[in-house]
């Protein structure tokens, strides 16, 4: 199976992060990529490649102008009204609230506010190389799809900074552009056909849903923990189907807590029972092993058979998949979980 990969995913280095009223390691951080290309590299079954250079376009075509513009030049701004600093983090955000029966506001000048005009949530730096890493991150998802068009059954992105909670106009949950809508974006709008988006992170993809949510070319299917519990909480309910020409065009499964491998594996059969009566040309996964019985910030139970499983779910669709690598955070499993999902997404034993 060929692999995209970036070196500039390493510019993307938070120090820490602010979660649950207080300071911690960062669970996102540049490690993460360099264990999965590590156990990917180990294996001669994988052939890692450098992506191409695919410029700002497809993003713009999925993502608010403004957005792009900011991430371009936040770092740098904030540097020269506050630094230096290592993270930049918003402390105020712009919630329709504060301007309830006033009508909508502008983008504001000031680089405090802007941050809270773009971000959601307060979990995600940017630093120095922040917008090169994303970049680099869209620059492996489209290769990605490059290489499946060209004739390759499925083909993997290590994509990172990830992706999926990244909307249309906001950055948020590790995310700043999201690779996966990106892609099925430039599938559905260069081939004219539909696209399928299977998103498989422990967390609902939230961007990716509302950037899709009223197009019926493109479906949107996740299985998440139940947001009543679980980040991000607002959206990923099982009344979330879709709006105007798009209504129908979403589902969410969410699950409960403590599914294991055989829980889990009828509602991906489930899921999947849904992408081929949609009638897609072409699917995307949003990988997240977070899923992980041992991940620090999920409360599901899969193992790695369990994911070499999932794969060999997807593959047995026979749809030309693109897969982009999401969440996971179980540092010490991640290498071989990846690897045997995507073995057996690629029909190839594991765990030998």
């Amino acid at each position: 199976m060929r692999v995209l990969y970036s070196l500039h995913h390493n510019l993307h280095h938070p120090q820490r992060e602010f979660e649950a009223s207080g300071f911690q390691e960062p669970f996102e951080h540049p490690g993460r990529a360099e264990i999965i290309r590590q156990a990917l590299a180990a294996d001669e079954r994988f052939e890692l490649a450098a992506p191409d250079e695919w410029g700002t376009d497809p993003i713009a075509q999925v993502h608010d102008p403004g957005l792009i513009a900011f991430l371009e030049s936040a770092w740098s701004e904030f540097q020269a009204v506050h630094g230096p600093t290592h993270d930049v983090v918003p402390d105020m955000f712009a919630m329709a609230g504060l301007r309830e029966s006033m009508g909508p506001a502008s983008e504001p000048a000031s680089i405090d506010a802007r941050l809270g005009w773009w971000a959601f949530e307060t979990t995600t730096p940017i630093t120095h190389g922040t917008y090169e890493a994303a970049r680099s991150a869209v620059n492996v998802a489209l290769s990605t799809w490059a290489t499946v068009e060209s004739g390759e059954p499925i083909a993997y992105g290590l994509c990172r900074p990830p992706g999926h909670h990244a909307t249309r106009s906001l950055y948020g949950g590790y995310c700043f552009f999201n690779n996966a809508a990106v892609v099925a974006h430039r599938i559905a709008s260069t081939t004219g056909s539909k696209v399928a988006i299977l998103d498989v992170d422990y967390h609902h993809g939230n961007g990716t849903q509302q950037i899709f949510y009223e197009r019926d070319d493109v479906l949107v299917v996740s299985l998440h923990a139940d947001p009543s519990r679980a980040y991000p909480y607002f959206t990923g309910h099982a009344d979330e189907t879709g709006a105007g020409r798009g209504l129908g065009a979403n589902l969410n499964l969410p699950l409960p807590a403590g599914l294991d491998d055989d829980g889990y594996l009828p509602m991906l059969e489930s899921a999947l029972e849904s992408v081929m009566g949609f009638g897609p040309a072409a699917l995307v996964v949003s990988l997240g092993l977070d899923t992980f019985g041992g991940d620090p910030i999920s409360d599901l139970a899969l193992s790695a058979d369990g994911f070499a499983r999932c794969g060999a779910a997807i593959r047995s669709v026979g749809l030309p998949t693109v897969v982009v690598q999401e969440g996971g955070y179980a540092d010490e499993q991640l290498g071989e979980n990846a690897r045997a999902w995507l073995l057996g997404a690629s029909s190839q034993p594991w765990p030998s």
